[in-house]
């Protein structure tokens, strides 16, 4: 898959009971799943080969929605142009297994995250 800078890439869900979640989009959509542990499934939507986005049982569902990630090149230059342009990093730059990530929220406080792919 090639990734676009600056694009919608990635959609996380969040669900405290990942087994029932799971269960429901197999079964609804067709959706197959990658356990990265037990607190975190990738999904696959059919018709797409790679990872569409994730289920994390740490992320509280409902309140602020899926959490819409956007792929970059550049993270760190990603997290100037959000403070550059009125957004508000509300979770600091982090790693996590294929790279690194960050949070922020537009200036109508919708949140988002952006994320770099290791190496």
């Amino acid at each position: 898959m090639t990734h676009t800078h600056h694009a919608v890439d990635y959609v996380e869900l969040g669900a405290p009971d990942l087994p029932a979640v799971r269960a429901f989009y197999e079964r609804a959509f067709g959706w197959t799943f990658t356990e990265y542990g037990p607190d975190y499934l990738g999904y696959r939507v059919p018709g797409r080969d790679d990872e569409a986005g994730g289920v994390d049982a740490g992320r509280e569902p409902g309140t602020g929605g899926p959490l819409v990630l956007l792929y970059s090149d550049d993270l760190d230059a990603t997290v100037q142009a959000v403070l550059d342009a009125g957004g508000t990093v509300s979770k600091e730059p982090y790693e996590f297994p294929g790279g690194r990530r960050f949070y922020f929220t537009d200036p109508a406080g919708n949140e988002l995250g952006a994320w770099q792919p290791a190496g």
